[in-house]
């Protein structure tokens, strides 16, 4: 077995006792029935709104974060969704701040699954990232891989369903990325999606290179940045212990969810609701 495929399979070893030492805290519980996208955000006596950069994480791409598009510029936002390469994290991270190097004025980064490591340290340094928005994401602290955190508590069933396949590296010689079974896609990933989009989702899913997941985290900008964490109750790429995990240490403002790992798919508007509660709160 790959040593990524097996760091991830390794939380269904850990003693189940181990959630019980995880703390949820207060959570809100918004459900997409009241959750109104035009929430009455305006530009306000403050500035302008802040720009909204979506970065989708492994096994998905920018069309993941569709239905919270069309939310946000409803809601007068401008919004960028760049497409993540998933090759390395450095590299994921270098090519984040690229692209925020373009954009004016303040800005809320949001990090989907991976995403979540790559925001967390593109911000760095950055004055003009205003909040950090965590969608069913790793948190990393400096050092930890995504891999590691997955791994750390039981309920991920990622490692049963990924294939390992080979990619030319650009300097010569291979590297090892991991995709989702497409017979398993729907289950894994994506279980409150309709079997027809999930197909879809399934078909055109980006692989993420191996080395993206076991890179460990270098400085993180959430130690002093705000966040907001959305947690994916029946997650199973990242256990939902895991999410809560992180998002208390890193003090993040918490909404859960019943839903997959697919929530920005499945629940737009309860993903948009704490997006809008971050920006509101830049202002």
């Amino acid at each position: 077995m790959h040593p990524t495929r097996r760091a991830l399979t390794l939380g269904l070893a850990l003693p189940a006792t181990l959630a019980a030492l995880v703390g949820a805290g207060p959570a809100s519980r918004p459900s997409d029935a009241h959750v109104d996208a035009d929430s009455g955000v305006g530009a306000g006596r403050h500035g302008q709104k802040p720009t909204i950069v979506l970065v989708h994480g492994a096994f998905a791409d920018a069309s993941s974060w569709r239905g919270t598009i069309r939310r946000l510029q409803h809601a007068g936002h401008p919004v960028l969704a760049p497409a993540n390469p998933l090759r390395g994290l450095a590299e994921d991270t270098a090519y984040l701040r690229s692209v925020l190097a373009g954009v004016d004025g303040p800005v809320v980064l949001v990090g989907h699954s991976y995403g979540g490591a790559v925001i967390s340290g593109a911000a760095v340094g950055d004055t003009r990232v205003k909040a950090l928005v965590y969608i069913a994401a790793f948190t990393p602290a400096e050092g930890e891989s995504a891999a590691g955190l997955a791994a750390r508590f039981p309920g991920s069933t990622l490692g049963d369903t990924v294939r390992p396949q080979a990619y030319p590296l650009p300097g010569g010689g291979t590297g090892t990325e991991l995709v989702i079974e497409q017979s398993a896609f729907h289950r894994q990933f994506a279980a409150d999606v309709p079997t027809a989009d999930a197909a879809v989702m399934a078909a055109s899913q980006r692989p993420v290179a191996t080395a993206a997941l076991e890179e460990g985290a270098g400085e993180t900008a959430w130690r002093t940045i705000p966040s907001w964490a959305l947690i994916a109750t029946a997650d199973k790429n990242i256990p939902p212990a895991a999410q809560r995990w992180m998002a208390r240490r890193a003090g993040s403002h918490v909404t859960e969810v019943d839903a997959s790992h697919a929530v920005a798919v499945s629940r737009p508007a309860v993903v948009t609701h704490v997006i809008l509660a971050a920006a509101r709160a830049t202002r």
